[in-house]
């Protein structure tokens, strides 16, 4: 009896910028970036963008076309700039991994090519997802033009498609070769899409980081305002950490735990409810409150820590109760406990607190605690609305 073992070590990089009007042509930073990474032959470049984006910012295909004709010795772009619906769809819509494959064939996109993501962080789990099949991974640069990407999914390692009804049931852990988030295109964000990737900035604060919170709390006020210097700093510092954590040790989640995923579990399920009329941030939102009332319900959270969560969550706009949370069909959010444990393998590992900035994991959740935490933020939207 014998056997053959095989132990390597594949090391990733990739950097994470912050600019504006990165497509302007006195802005070299893209072209800079490109430069360092040719060789002695020119490379292809694939757009591909997100509607929604072509629609808020009506010349960013002429300023891309224009940019890259001042460029034209760094790389190839092809003319024909994809675009594509943004929003939940391009994750639901398999037409859509196939028209960029589809591309990638037509226009010779090779593997040191590059496919360039323009959109929320829908189009990038798409667009990441479709070049990493596409000759076992096509070098891949994503441009997150929402508050949501610009300081979560889109500098992480995950992509990621809808299939049989699931969410993300389809992806893979690549990393993109770089990000570039350009806060531009955050001016033209309504004021859902501005305020939904507030929370993911939230949540990692209150597991991580305490006085990320306290600076949260004290600018909740003008960060609803839509003050462009402080989402500028929450953008940087989540972005900072969520960077630092897929460092820590387990960055293709081979294990049960995922600490950054707290108030997910119900987000997620929510999301599918209300047929992704919810946005995910808004999800995310509702889903911090629900555990964080869970959290004090175990005696972890006292109830001026959970009283500060809710507050601050209200401050920034956000809607702490959804009716498909409501008790008859709360068995519905409740399946996404199984969900979520099917999704992370093995047991049902959940991120609770035991105090702001002190997340810690759990591996049961009481059905019954969940449906009083519910009624709990039933009741207080209710007075909130009659105030």
């Amino acid at each position: 009896m014998s056997h053959l073992q095989q132990s390597f070590t594949v090391r990733f990089a990739y950097n994470v910028f912050f600019t504006e009007k990165l497509f302007s042509i006195t802005n070299p930073l893209l072209a800079d970036f490109l430069t360092q990474q040719s060789n002695e032959t020119r490379k292809k470049i694939l757009f591909v963008i997100d509607s929604g984006v072509t629609a808020t910012h009506p010349n960013l295909l002429s300023d891309i076309k224009t940019y890259f004709k001042q460029y034209a010795d760094v790389v190839e772009p092809v003319t024909d700039l994809l675009v594509i619906p943004g929003g939940e769809v391009a994750k639901n819509d398999p037409a859509l991994v196939e028209q960029i494959v589809d591309a990638v064939d037509r226009y010779g996109i090779d593997r040191h090519s590059y496919v360039v993501a323009i959109g929320g962080g829908s189009v990038l789990d798409m667009v990441g997802y479709a070049a990493a099949i596409a000759h076992r991974g096509i070098r891949h640069i994503r441009i997150p033009t929402t508050v949501l990407s610009q300081n979560d999914s889109g500098v992480g390692v995950k992509n990621s498609v809808n299939y049989r009804g699931k969410k993300n049931f389809l992806g893979t852990f690549v990393p993109p070769i770089a990000v570039f988030n350009d806060s531009q295109f955050l001016t033209t964000l309504d004021d859902r899409d501005w305020r939904a990737g507030i929370s993911e900035a939230i949540k990692v604060a209150l597991i991580k980081d305490a006085r990320f919170f306290d600076w949260i709390e004290a600018n909740a006020e003008a960060l609803a305002a839509r003050e462009m210097a402080p989402m500028d700093y929450l953008i940087h510092r989540c972005a900072e950490m969520h960077l630092q954590h897929i460092a820590g040790g387990d960055p293709f989640e081979m294990g049960s735990s995922r600490p950054l995923d707290f108030g997910h579990w119900s987000a997620h399920k929510l999301e599918q409810l209300t047929n992704f009329e919810l946005r995910h941030g808004e999800a995310v939102a509702i889903g911090i409150a629900l555990d964080s009332l869970y959290s004090q319900q175990l005696g972890w959270l006292t109830d001026a820590d959970t009283a500060r969560i809710l507050k601050t969550l209200r401050t920034l706009g956000f809607s702490l109760y959804q009716p498909m949370l409501d008790a008859d069909n709360s068995a519905g959010v409740l399946k996404g406990l199984a969900e979520f444990r099917e999704h992370l393998g093995g047991r049902l590992t959940i991120m609770l607190l035991q105090g702001i900035g002190k997340g810690v994991e759990v591996h049961e959740i009481d059905a019954e605690m969940v449906r009083q935490s519910i009624a709990i933020l039933k009741e207080q939207e209710q007075h909130v609305q009659l105030v």
